[in-house]
């Protein structure tokens, strides 16, 4: 059943032309491709483009479980939002729509980490995926699947986390010589206990079940050095998700995380033993502090048989990740030149062995 709600979608004007303007990563500024305005984020305050909805009409929006419908404000166009979207693309004339309604209330982030490296970088960054791969299939590197990128803004939880506890160690020294014509071995087992304290500052989280977490934790880490107060103008021309874990969902992630560091950490400190392993553990872990913000990372999907591949890059470091497939057909390829190589290397060694024989 359906609801209907008044929804406001902004959007961000130059100051100079009123064209759509967009946060340049490489320049750390919005621009504006009409006029070539450039704007750092206090100019675009004064002209209430970064804090006030003052110059967007409201929108009639047919709400239910799964989607948000609004008007494009630049053509008029209907655009489909899932209920997680809070900054999406009008398909027809490019211009950036940001929810505010998506993240306001519980769902407003406190900070936010701009994207650093541009779409060039992802770009070029896909592509060099390819080198030193010679089985991944061509269709990775087509001109289709490349134009998919797409930069997004992913919610995350950041706990501070203190773990206070200890491990129980059993440690081995193991000593071997020989007399005569004999060989021996002794085993020397210790009981070995290690106990402390340790803090975490900002584990991070995944905040939406529509990215995997295997995924978001492998481009990790951030700066969040970086990070800056949260506004809605670092969202124009990027998609950006609400979450939709919640945080005391995200407390057990923080806490096993932080408990399985504490755990190896005091083991490395057990030294000198030829072996070391854990016999029993008791760490407890207290969360101190949790913060809700968006973190930047270049993502493109790609189907390949069926399946789809996702690969993603850390739009602050540069770190890119995703599993690559091997195409059979190529593998064969590759398999059958390498015996061909091999053979023609074989007759070769036999032809100068028989020449010189003779």
């Amino acid at each position: 059943m359906n609801n209907e709600k008044r929804e406001r979608a902004i959007d961000h004007k130059c100051p100079n032309c009123g064209a759509k303007i967009v946060f340049v990563p490489e320049l750390g500024k919005w621009k504006c491709d009409n006029c070539k305005g450039e704007f750092d984020l206090e100019t675009l305050k004064k002209y209430n483009n970064a804090s006030s909805e003052e110059n967007n009409k409201d929108i009639e929006t047919e709400v239910d479980t799964n989607y948000v419908e609004y008007h494009c404000k630049n053509c008029g166009a209907k655009i489909i939002a899932d209920e997680n979207t809070a900054s999406t693309f009008c398909v027809y004339c490019g211009n950036t729509a940001i929810l505010k309604s998506k993240l306001s209330g519980k769902f407003a982030p406190s900070k936010i980490i701009p994207f650093k490296k541009s779409k060039d970088e992802a770009l070029e960054a896909f592509k060099n995926l390819s080198k030193g791969k010679p089985l991944m299939p061509k269709f990775f590197n087509k001109k289709e699947n490349i134009e998919k990128l797409s930069g997004v803004y992913i919610p995350f939880w950041l706990y501070s986390v203190s773990a206070e506890g200890n491990i129980d160690v059993s440690a081995t020294k193991v000593a071997t010589w020989t007399s005569g014509d004999t060989s021996y071995t002794k085993t020397d087992t210790y009981d070995v206990t290690r106990e402390g304290k340790m803090k975490y500052d900002r584990i991070p989280v995944d905040g939406s079940t529509r990215f995997a977490d295997d995924l978001m934790n492998t481009i990790e880490p951030f700066n969040y050095n970086e990070m800056v107060d949260y506004n809605h103008a670092y969202l124009s021309g990027f998609l950006a998700e609400k979450y939709d874990v919640e945080s005391e969902k995200g407390e057990a992630v923080a806490k096993q995380r932080a408990e399985e560091t504490t755990k190896n950490t005091f083991l490395a400190s057990v030294t000198g033993y030829s072996s070391t392993i854990i016999k029993n553990s008791n760490i407890n872990e207290t969360i101190d502090n949790v913060e809700y913000v968006l973190l930047p990372v270049w993502m493109v999907n790609v189907k390949y048989k069926d399946q789809y591949y996702t690969f993603a890059m850390n739009a602050q470091t540069g770190e890119f990740v995703g599993d690559i497939p091997i195409s059979k057909e190529r593998a064969i390829a590759f398999g059958i030149g390498i015996f061909l190589v091999v053979a023609l290397i074989v007759l070769l060694i036999c032809f100068i062995v028989y020449k010189g024989g003779m």
